[in-house]
């Protein structure tokens, strides 16, 4: 299970990346977060993370969080990225005074010069502290050590106010990024903020309020209209509306009653209903979820982890050339030292990669962000990604394509018996069985099964045999009728189909259907829109049910029959046929779990999924519609394009401006937009995603 830590005194993006690179050579999985807040998830053993990271970076301290930490914002405490104001305000002030005496009434001295450095102070203290422990550390390169030696440089070429500028441009460059990522974060907090906060258990007559973490499997408790359901459970008693939307992404409330599932995170609308608790508050769907979206950024896409390491070796490369325009020219053509000095530090702050460091993993937040605000989880960045790529899509059918659930169809009668003989021997030859063909038989009778069942034998994998009342029944597939000799007419019937016979006579046939979905053609339409090449679907069903749902929906084509086994091997030669695409396996059993472990992104359907295709699948859609798929497509696109776009550009912009300034031509005013202007446009487009 990841766990959540705090990394207070961490103050760059490179040092998380010497954290993150120490930590998976000693096998553990590492990410940060939240930038902003400092916070962090970790798999393995916690205490020898603390030691590798206090080793790597000194000067940061690692603090385990509490399991229930994730439930408090940061709104007004150590993380607030509003803090800032407090600073950024008064050096604001202080700077448009030093501007004022400096230019319009023409001072230049220790008075100006103090204003200049107590403006400077408040809005670069953070940056000079960090860049001066990360130094000492042996991590010179990060963004606060270029930040703070081009204002140095610039204070003592007696440039005050633009090293001022710099540094306050600079922080509120950060403030505005870390408020952009608090949005994002906030945004899914809102989103998953569904835990309820008290639970009302029943302990005899009495109604107690406790916490939901003190509830275990078998408790039973009273959800009032209103409230939030604490935990999983079946209901006992009552009816009631609830609102799932925050759980599916689906608006319309849905009624619940006597018998059915009720989970955690949705909203009681209308009566009160008594609940048997069915799973303790750690297992259920609502903390599935928050770890699901909590931990997604600890798989990272390799666009980021590309970014991250490009970042590592950019920025030394860049302070070694602006070292080389501060000594070689004035060597070389005797100019003066302080021109080239002055293009060197404009060249130090042009260099900075704030912009790709951060705004691509906000990219890639944003995007899971949104997927998950439309009911679609996607587990980590490197999955949207392989998702954007998606060429193969195949799909389990019952429960995925169809509902799952069975129902009497169609009873073809023969040799004088009627449909009202055929249905009601048949119900009573099922009596025993939990089978969903024996159930939907049971329910199309609707009647009560008295009868005296005096013999039953089930014959596997053909059907079943009874005595009632002194008339043999057997109900099962064409194998049985074959196994005893029965006379018929009719060996393939297209469907799911029960033959009945009654005293050794032939009576006819039962075909049990189960319904598609409403939306599984349009998810195959839409699929084929986005360009996906095939879309076929991989069942254990036989081949005439398995053809014509292929028909229906306008597959690409089926594969039926099979087993688990059989389902890896037909994923691993679509994986042969695909080229540079990815596969996309869409499932929701527990037989499905070894599919979906096995294809490039396995998808699960969380409503009705099992426990064990759900914790498997790399993308869970919450209310099992198919037409999600190619929502979650779109969506990891537009990801996608969003971070091509700023990689594009903050590169071209930064590499322009580097030109201009060993030119002379870009002053630290442009430098100034070349870094904090360039990385905001490029948090900002990044943001686009959430919207």
């Amino acid at each position: 299970m990841p766990k959540k830590l705090k990394l207070e005194g961490l103050d760059c993006a490179s040092c998380a990346y010497e954290i993150e690179e120490a930590l998976k050579k000693e096998g553990f999985e590492f990410a940060l977060v939240n930038f902003a807040t400092k916070e962090a998830v970790i798999e393995g053993d916690v205490e020898k993370a603390k030691e590798i990271i206090e080793r790597v970076e000194p000067g940061v301290k690692v603090i385990e969080k509490e399991e229930h930490d994730h439930d408090h914002g940061h709104e007004h405490g150590e993380g607030d990225p509003r803090r800032a104001l407090y600073f950024i305000i008064p050096s604001l002030m202080l700077f448009g005074i030093g501007v004022v005496l400096r230019y319009y009434y023409g001072m230049d001295n220790a008075f100006v010069f103090g204003i200049f450095t107590a403006s400077y102070l408040l809005v670069g203290w953070k940056v000079l502290r960090s860049a001066v422990v990360n130094s000492i550390h042996g991590n010179l390169f990060d963004e606060n050590f270029l930040i703070a030696v081009a204002t140095v440089g610039a204070f003592l070429i007696r440039e005050y106010p633009e090293g001022v500028a710099v540094m306050l441009f600079y922080v509120v460059g950060e403030f505005f990024q870390d408020m952009a990522v608090d949005r994002s974060r906030r945004s899914i907090k809102a989103l998953l903020a569904l835990k309820a906060e008290y639970a009302n258990l029943l302990q005899g007559d009495r109604v107690v309020q406790v916490k939901p973490e003190e509830l275990k499997v078998g408790d039973i408790i009273l959800i009032k209209p209103g409230e939030k359901v604490p935990v999983d459970g079946v209901v006992i008693e009552g009816t009631s509306t609830v609102d799932t939307s925050a759980l599916t992404g689906e608006s319309v409330p849905r009624t619940v009653k006597e018998g059915e599932e009720i989970l955690s995170g949705m909203l009681n609308l209308s009566g009160v209903l008594k609940v048997k608790v069915t799973k303790e508050l750690r297992e259920s769907t609502i903390s599935r979820i928050l770890e699901l979206v909590e931990n997604a950024s600890a798989r990272k896409a390799k666009t980021e982890k590309f970014i991250t390491r490009f970042a590592h070796y950019y920025t030394p490369a860049v302070v070694g050339l602006a070292a080389l325009v501060a000594i070689i020219p004035p060597l070389v053509y005797g100019d003066p030292f302080s021109i080239w000095l002055y293009r060197a530090l404009v060249l130090l702050v042009i260099s900075c990669p704030c912009a790709l460091v951060l705004s691509i993993p906000l990219g890639y937040f944003g995007g899971i962000g949104r997927a998950a605000r439309d009911g679609i989880l996607v587990k980590g960045s490197n999955y949207l990604d392989a998702l954007h790529g998606a060429t193969v899509v195949a799909f389990d059918k019952t429960g995925t394509l169809t509902k799952g659930v069975f129902k009497v169809t169609k009873i073809e009668t023969r040799n004088g018996f009627s449909e009202e003989e055929i249905i009601r021997f048949a119900a009573l030859a099922e009596a025993n069985s939990s089978h969903p063909i024996a159930r939907a038989i049971k329910d199309a009778y609707g009647g009560d099964i008295k009868e005296n069942l005096m013999e039953y034998e089930e014959i596997a994998g053909q059907g079943v045999r009874a005595e009632i009342n002194g008339v043999e029944v057997m109900v099962g597939n064409d194998r049985l009728l074959h196994r005893f000799n029965i006379e018929h007419d009719t060996c393939r019937v297209k469907g799911t189909v029960a033959h009945v016979v009654i005293n050794g006579k032939y009576a006819g046939y039962i075909i049990i259907s189960d319904e598609i979905k409403e939306d599984a053609p349009l998810a195959v339409k839409e699929l084929k829109r986005l360009g996906v090449k095939k879309v076929v679907m991989v069942t254990g069903d036989n081949k005439d049910v398995a053809a014509e749902i292929a028909r229906q929906l306008g597959l690409d084509g089926f594969y039926a029959e099979l087993l688990p086994e059989d389902k890896v091997r037909v994923i691993e030669e679509l994986e042969a046929e695909k080229g540079d695409g990815k596969v996309v396996f869409v499932g929701d059993g527990i037989n499905d779990a070894p599919v979906l472990a096995r294809a490039d992104v396995g998808v699960a359907m969380g409503a009705l999924g099992s426990d064990a295709a759900i914790e498997t699948a790399d993308v869970v859609i919450m209310d099992d519609q198919p037409s999600k798929l190619p929502r979650g497509i779109r969506i990891a696109r537009k990801t996608q394009r969003i971070v091509w776009q700023n990689i594009i550009f903050a590169l071209g912009v930064k590499f322009a401006f580097i030109s201009l300034g060993i030119l002379g031509e870009a002053t630290m005013w442009e430098a100034v937009f070349a870094d904090v202007g360039v990385a905001l446009i490029a948090v900002f487009n990044a943001m686009r995603i959430l919207r």
